[in-house]
């Protein structure tokens, strides 16, 4: 095994999510996720302090991008505007790897419970993100709360919809993300 090997924690990703699919979360290890992913367990705890983080690899990049396209929206943006330049420049960071893993990963959080409450908080941490990047806009805090629950509604929807489409028709990622936050701005302004 090779412990230095470059993209070992995008490897470790890979393996647990194929491992936790094939034989459930409960009854996979951290050694044989180590050893799917070709480096040793002390390699697997210097990227992640469990096997239950490996879910969440990414979020803190995720919503560091999320939060730096709202900042960067015009000044006169809307909050929901500024939260859909917040999803662009998120989504344009995700490639065919990340595609690639959303169906198998939907899967293995499908088959345990605890994969989906880490799941949830993922999700609550990407809204809590996109929250205080709008409040730092001085946008209301229930507006801010309501565009960036939207938000992550939007990037799930679109995401799904991306990870599932058939490879040639797949493309890039923002336009399915566009497609749902333009679905859920239509959907909301019909509630009134």
């Amino acid at each position: 095994m090779s412990r230095w090997e470059p993209g070992a924690r995008e490897r470790l990703v890979v393996a647990a999510v194929d491992l936790f699919t094939e034989q459930g979360y409960d009854a996979t290890t951290v050694t044989q996720i180590a050893e799917r992913a070709g480096v040793t367990k002390s390699t697997f705890f210097r990227h992640f302090p469990d096997k239950r983080e490996l879910l969440v690899a990414g979020q803190e990049t995720l919503s560091l991008l999320l939060a730096e396209g709202i900042a960067a929206a015009r000044q006169d943006a809307s909050p929901l505007e500024a939260v859909a330049a917040g999803l662009e420049r998120a989504s344009e960071a995700m490639g065919p790897q990340n595609r690639e893993l959303g169906p198998r990963l939907k899967a293995a959080v499908a088959a345990s419970t605890e994969l989906q409450e880490r799941d949830a908080l993922k999700s609550v941490g990407l809204a809590a993100a996109m929250t205080e990047a709008l409040l730092a806009r001085e946008v209301p805090d229930v507006r801010a709360h309501l565009a960036a629950e939207v938000g992550v509604m939007a990037f799930k929807r679109g995401y799904a919809d991306w990870a599932e489409a058939e490879l040639d028709l797949a493309g890039a990622l923002w336009p399915h993300v566009s497609r749902a936050f333009d679905d859920l701005r239509a959907a909301s302004a019909s509630l009134s």
